[in-house]
């Protein structure tokens, strides 16, 4: 496995595996798993995955400062290369790209990318900017690392939609492989921020998954409108005393269009399926989960983004 800090060098050692590859399909196939580092189950799941389909397996570690409000956690963001590079090793990479801010920003930028329509709600009402930063950092990546395939993980599923539709609008040569969210023995979605938790804030933290388990028998009762189904799930997350509500989100999917108040959600779900979004804060620390169903004639069906 190699540490790369410079693009002139990820870009090389890509080219160079690509000639050493030939004309074999899998061999010659480059996938890539772009992280802020601190790696956790979750992560090495994605390189797992990409170390079984690719015969080259790219991690890049950097934490942008693109999609990092002024009053978030960009400076005490958790970082460990050591750390995250044992990981790496043990999950078969290749290459770790670990830039640094000056080598992917060397000037002020003045290009971004900007996805519109399924950024306005969610994450993208809470987090101005966000997913321009998001978007635009994934592109230089993209340009760089010039992936066959890219994972990403289903727990940021409006940031996977949102690479997505770039994807597709801007004809890149990439595939997108979403996987699920790998979650602790209790239920609580691995994320870098839960290390901020205290015992207490961790504890009350499975509010989320309980919420998200409840919603999924109301969401199977004849009838029900989004109002109430919004409601009682807040009323849930409301149980745990430190949980600060940002958002709770009933939207279509993957148009991300919230569904009126007043419609049955199986009737409002145009485009077949139902996601609940949910963004909590414990403290100082906002974490994000979800769950996507598909909705038939009377059955509720939990999509595969639950593990």
């Amino acid at each position: 496995m190699m540490i790369i800090k410079t693009i002139e060098e990820m870009r090389s050692k890509v080219a160079e595996r690509r000639r050493q590859a030939g004309k074999d399909e899998k061999e010659s196939r480059i996938g890539f798993v772009p992280t802020l580092g601190y790696l956790h189950k979750g992560h090495a799941s994605l390189l797992k995955r990409a170390r079984e389909e690719c015969g080259t397996v790219v991690l890049s570690i950097f934490v942008n400062p693109l999609q990092f409000g002024p009053n978030e956690d960009f400076e005490r963001y958790p970082r460990d290369p050591e750390r995250d590079s044992a990981i790496a090793e043990q999950e078969g990479v290749d290459f770790i790209f670990m830039p640094d801010v000056t080598e992917m920003y060397p000037q002020k930028i003045l290009t971004t990318v900007s996805v519109s329509g399924i950024t306005e709600g969610l994450c993208g009402a809470s987090r101005p900017g966000h997913f321009d930063g998001v978007a635009t950092v994934v592109t230089k990546l993209f340009n760089i690392v010039q992936p066959d395939r890219a994972y990403f993980g289903m727990k940021d599923v409006q940031q996977v939609a949102v690479i997505q539709q770039m994807v597709r609008d801007l004809n890149m040569n990439v595939e997108i492989i979403p996987c699920p969210t790998l979650r602790e023995e209790d239920g609580l979605a691995l994320s870098s921020r839960n290390v901020y938790l205290s015992a207490e804030e961790r504890t009350q933290a499975l509010v989320l998954q309980l919420s998200l388990n409840e919603a999924e028998e109301w969401v199977r009762q004849p009838g029900i409108r989004s109002r109430e189904l919004r409601q009682n799930i807040i009323s849930r997350i409301a149980t745990a005393p430190l949980a600060e509500i940002d958002y709770v989100e009933i939207v279509s999917y993957p148009s991300f269009l919230p569904l009126e108040d007043e419609e049955p959600v199986t009737a409002a779900v145009n485009d077949g399926q139902l996601l609940i979004a949910l963004a909590v804060r414990f403290g100082q620390t906002r974490l994000i989960d979800n769950r996507l169903y598909s909705l038939g004639d009377q059955d509720t069906k939990e999509e595969a983004n639950r593990v």
